[in-house]
């Protein structure tokens, strides 16, 4: 079987092949917040099964695309659509472009995503910073074989969210005057929405946004030594006491609705990176 080390290079260098420039930052785009690569200047754009390795993205809102070209004046090189693990993926493919984009020396990136909100004082449409994470997922993307190459096989994860990235983060929201809240991200695998019980669980924990996603990259990025920043959108209110039924056609919805504010504090992110 090939090695992962052979596959990250065999992706690296297809796309090399199509812009072998230097990257400032890669950006993960959730659920519904994929316009802002309407804002990426002199685009390039790549197919996820046209580069060797890469999954397919199957959940309406994720387009599955690598947007390469210039946002703000710095080079970046976007997901649209991520990589799901209730999607049937292993864990070593839902990361797999994390890897690569360290392969391309990238050091920044950015994770968003579309969450539930379990914090009272949360309402949807706001957006989060995320601070810290627990993984309800049942796996990590770490099990298995240690490649050295890549991290050690215990990685830190006590600053997981990188504090530098979380400072510029709310300097940003207030220089644009954006409401940003704060709070930890709880991951848990999906697909199903979660139940009330699981809400209260989560909330007792410490949770206050939920999702299906992010968590496996932050870990993964993490292990490459990258710096993280993540970006929640909270498209629906997940309080286990007054849980209304939920479909993804209305996370859609209200992640659509939060998109400027979140294209505006991602360029400025990005301009001052």
């Amino acid at each position: 079987m090939e090695s992962l080390l052979h596959k990250i290079e065999d992706a690296k260098k297809y796309i090399q092949s199509i812009d072998s420039g230097k990257f400032d930052a890669a950006i993960i785009l959730g659920t519904g917040l994929g316009s802002i690569v309407n804002n990426i200047e002199n685009k390039k754009v790549i197919k996820y099964q046209d580069v060797p390795g890469f999954p397919v993205s199957t959940v309406a809102g994720h387009k599955g695309e690598l947007i390469i070209g210039e946002l703000e004046g710095k080079k970046v090189i976007a997901f649209n659509g991520r990589f799901h693990y209730y999607e049937g993926y292993a864990m070593d493919q839902v990361v797999f472009g994390i890897r690569v984009m360290k392969a391309l020396s990238i050091e920044n990136i950015l994770v968003s995503n579309a969450a539930g909100g379990m914090n009272p004082e949360f309402e949807p449409g706001d957006l989060m910073i995320i601070t810290d994470h627990i993984n309800f997922m049942g796996t990590n993307p770490l099990i298995g074989r240690n490649f050295e190459e890549l991290g050690p096989r215990f990685p830190d994860m006590s600053s997981a969210y990188n504090k530098d990235l979380i400072k510029l983060a709310f300097g940003c929201g207030t220089k644009l005057n954006i409401k940003i809240q704060k709070g930890v991200y709880a991951a848990v695998s999906g697909p199903t929405y979660e139940t009330p019980a699981e809400l209260r669980m989560l909330r007792i924990l410490g949770g206050d946004a939920v999702g299906m996603s992010t968590v496996p990259e932050v870990i993964a990025a993490n292990h490459m030594g990258m710096k993280v920043l993540g970006i929640s959108c909270i498209t629906d209110m997940a309080i286990a006491d007054n849980l209304e039924p939920l479909d993804h056609s209305k996370v859609v919805e209200t992640a659509n609705k939060a998109m400027a504010k979140f294209v505006n504090l991602v360029k400025e992110i990005v301009r001052n990176l």
